[in-house]
């Protein structure tokens, strides 16, 4: 299913300390304000805000070459999703199967569906993260909670259905084992998605800009800590939900990535260690996102079924 943008904004910077972002971030230079915040684990869950203006330093920092050395192996397995894989709309297909390329070159392509990835997440997490995907009432959820637990389990690349392959050269996505996810940004006062290289670069005193992780495409070595964070938050999130409108950011997709991202940064920086990680800025001359779709006009849309909750 189809990625989604946007995350809860705006809330006060934290009075306590434990560390402070770097200050020294060139064309990506903060607001005197973002570099003299400070954060723990706890601020980045609960403000905002304070996340947003660390996931664009994050943005700056982790988008930009590294000398820093992983040499573990990323699969070369494509995932894509659909509930019904016995009714995939046929402009969905037609974007799904532009990754079929990829498969002369070394890639296989793992199709999943409701029943598919229920029988994946029983056998491979148990009867907890079963139950976790089963209360996933929309499809984009459990595409949300089915990729965190695919990925966290076994690695690989996953894409969204809506993805269309552009034909260009993968392989810088795969040069090492980082952990790969696509930079986002979502103006407020227009309503907009922003472009995250000038985004980075603009005045954003106001604080309208919201600087976060697309949870598409997801490119991961097996194991890799955010994944299992963002996994086991959204399982717990999920299981303790006791009824009213779900919030699918925050429990399943970016919202929820975009914390597990920043936690694991935050304590990497600590302890001075390199983030594993890279931020993806140009993401659409690898894929772009197809629009209009036949389900897009209806509840299979999150977006709109959102509002009707």
């Amino acid at each position: 299913m189809a990625g989604r943008s946007g995350l809860d904004e705006q809330a006060e910077f934290p009075a306590e300390s434990q560390v402070t972002t770097p200050p020294s971030l060139g064309l990506y230079a903060e607001p005197e304000a973002a570099r003299e915040c400070t954060l723990t684990a706890q601020d980045i869950e609960k403000d905002h805000a304070c996340r947003s203006r660390y996931s664009r330093y994050l943005t700056g920092m982790l988008s930009r070459p590294t000398t820093a050395v992983w040499d573990a192996l990323v699969p070369r397995v494509i995932v894509q999703f659909w509930d019904d894989s016995a009714h995939i709309p046929a402009d969905v297909r037609e974007c799904m199967s532009s990754w079929t390329a990829l498969e002369h070159q070394g890639f296989q392509r793992e199709v999943y569906d409701d029943a598919s990835a229920r029988s994946f997440i029983n056998s491979q997490f148990g009867d907890t993260h079963t139950a976790a995907f089963d209360s996933c009432t929309h499809p984009a959820m459990r595409s949300d909670y089915f990729r965190l637990c695919y990925l966290a389990r076994n690695g690989g690349f996953y894409v969204d259905a809506d993805d269309v392959y552009q034909g260009t050269d993968w392989t810088p996505l795969f040069r090492d084992s980082r952990l790969r996810l696509q930079a986002l940004c979502y103006d407020t006062a227009t309503d907009t998605m922003v472009d995250p290289r000038h985004a980075m670069a603009a005045d954003d005193t106001a604080g309208t800009l919201i600087h976060y992780v697309n949870n598409n495409p997801i490119i991961t070595p097996a194991g890799h800590p955010v994944l299992i964070a963002a996994l086991m938050a959204s399982t717990a999130l999920l299981l303790a939900h006791s009824g009213g409108p779900l919030d699918i950011q925050s429990m399943t997709g970016p919202g929820n990535l975009t914390v597990a991202l920043a936690k694991h940064a935050l304590d990497r920086e600590q302890s001075g260690q390199p983030v594993d990680v890279e931020i993806l800025l140009d993401w659409e001359t690898v894929a772009v996102s197809q629009w209009p779709l036949s389900y897009r006009g209806d509840e299979r849309n999150w977006r709109l079924w959102s509002q009707q909750q």
